[in-house]
């Protein structure tokens, strides 16, 4: 099985590669021609790209945020539709759902924000291709030397993290190692559509909080106000601050099996 990847300087490529090592690298700034060029005897592609999330969203930074989303999936899929590729798996996020509520993939609509329109056009372009296509919504992802949990670490190692504002928004997280299987098994079963990459067991930001600190074993005796977060991220914030409960139904329904359902076994897993 031989892939291509857009994103390979970003996490996730970084264990993907390490599973699927027969492997060439899509550049951003690479033309459409030169992307179908690097097509050639490749099963499949793995469409990783897009600016960092997590930062203040001035009206520029927006903008880096759809064209490093969106026109990178425009460029893909129009050398993929002119390709002998087997099947694309596109990225996207848990964004797209409301917050406050329960959803699964049953839910064919996008929340009213920013994080819903983008998603909206990233999968939109995503579902212009014409061969067999995955749409993975990631949740939270957990991993000891990356992604969100990384960033999280340090202040927790200082006694210094706690629950963000009532602790009461959920999480939906999942761990790395359960989200390369997750490309493995897509591959697989050949599954198509969107299916949400995220556990079966989402938690509150207070649960969470306290298996993490139990692991390290330290404190949490300082909230982190939202206003706080506001300030620091202003409008961006909100994907830190959103309670999204997501279910991945399309993955349990199918057959995979998680390795990592609850975040105590995850936290020990990846910390332990």
């Amino acid at each position: 099985m031989k892939v291509a990847l857009s994103g390979a300087n970003g996490f996730v490529a970084s264990y993907l590669i390490k599973v699927f090592s027969d492997y060439v690298i899509i550049e951003r700034n690479d033309s459409e021609e030169e992307i179908l060029k690097k097509l050639e005897g490749i099963d499949a592609v793995f469409n990783l790209a897009g600016a960092p999330i997590i930062k203040r969203w001035s009206d520029s930074y927006k903008t880096i945020l759809l064209k490093s989303r969106v026109d990178t999936t425009r460029k893909i899929v129009n050398a993929i539709n002119k390709s002998e590729v087997k099947h694309f798996v596109s990225t996207s996020a848990i964004g797209a759902y409301p917050n406050n509520a329960p959803f699964d993939e049953s839910f064919e609509g996008y929340t009213d924000d920013f994080l819903g329109s983008l998603t909206s056009q990233w999968e939109d372009e995503a579902k212009k291709c014409s061969k067999p296509t995955t749409i993975v919504r990631f949740g939270v992802i957990l991993g000891s030397d990356g992604g969100a949990l990384a960033q999280m670490l340090t202040p927790f190692k200082l006694g210094l993290g706690g629950t963000i504002g009532n602790g009461k928004m959920m999480t939906s997280w999942i761990d790395i190692e359960d989200l390369v299987r997750i490309y493995e098994y897509i591959l697989e079963s050949k599954i198509t559509g969107v299916i949400n990459a995220t556990a079966p067991n989402p938690v509150s930001n207070n649960t969470f909080t306290k298996v993490l600190a139990n692991q390290l074993h330290r404190p949490t005796l300082l909230p982190l106000p939202e206003f706080v977060l506001k300030l620091l991220f202003g409008e961006g914030a909100s994907v830190l601050t959103g309670s999204k409960e997501v279910y991945p139904k399309r993955l349990l329904e199918s057959g995979f099996e998680f390795k990592y359902k609850d975040i105590d076994s995850s936290l020990a897993h990846l910390l332990g």
